[in-house]
């Protein structure tokens, strides 16, 4: 007698697959509001240059720097969702076991990719950390901070790939 596949142990995602999700819905909603924000500070800014003749200085200098945080939480749930560029077409001609292996190798490499970015990121804010940013009262070194994030994030959904491919199954996007 078969169990039903819905209440056996291996249809519950692992609790690795959980955090990641977590980790892709937070980044992703994350990245909407960082962008709401964005528009909001160029809207500010240009109510402040046209309607009141003062331009806000902080305006373009803080958007800017939102977007390099919108682009790193996009940019991990891009990597999660498999959404980045890929060459499909050729695995498809491969053969399954080769196909699999090379799509680990792919997400081996993205991996490898990420971590290197946070690592890259991580120096580069250390360097600059002393420094301020001429517009906004934070540490000129925030810039490389999404670096981190991003790179750290693409190393876990990475795993979570090579993880879900060993097992056989697909990893769910962020916005199912």
């Amino acid at each position: 007698m078969k169990a039903d596949a819905a209440s056996s142990p291996a249809a519950a995602p692992p609790l690795y697959t959980r955090l990641c999700a977590a980790l892709s819905k937070a980044s992703l909603v994350l990245a909407v509001v960082l962008l709401i924000a964005v528009v909001l500070c160029v809207q500010w800014q240009v109510v402040g240059r046209y309607v009141y003749n003062d331009t806000p200085t902080w305006a373009e200098s803080l958007a800017l720097l939102l977007v390099l945080f919108l682009t790193a939480f996009g940019l991990a749930v891009g990597v999660r969702d498999a959404g980045h560029i890929g060459l499909e077409s050729l695995l498809v001609l491969l053969p399954a076991r080769w196909r699999q292996r090379a799509e680990i190798l792919i997400h081996l490499l993205v991996g490898a990719f990420g971590a290197l970015m946070a690592h890259g990121g991580a120096q580069w804010a250390a360097d600059k950390w002393d420094e301020k940013k001429p517009m906004l009262p934070v540490p000129d070194g925030i810039d490389y901070v999404p670096l981190v994030i991003a790179g750290l994030l693409i190393v876990l959904f990475s795993i979570e790939h090579v993880i879900a491919l060993r097992r056989g199954v697909e990893v769910e996007p962020a916005w199912n």
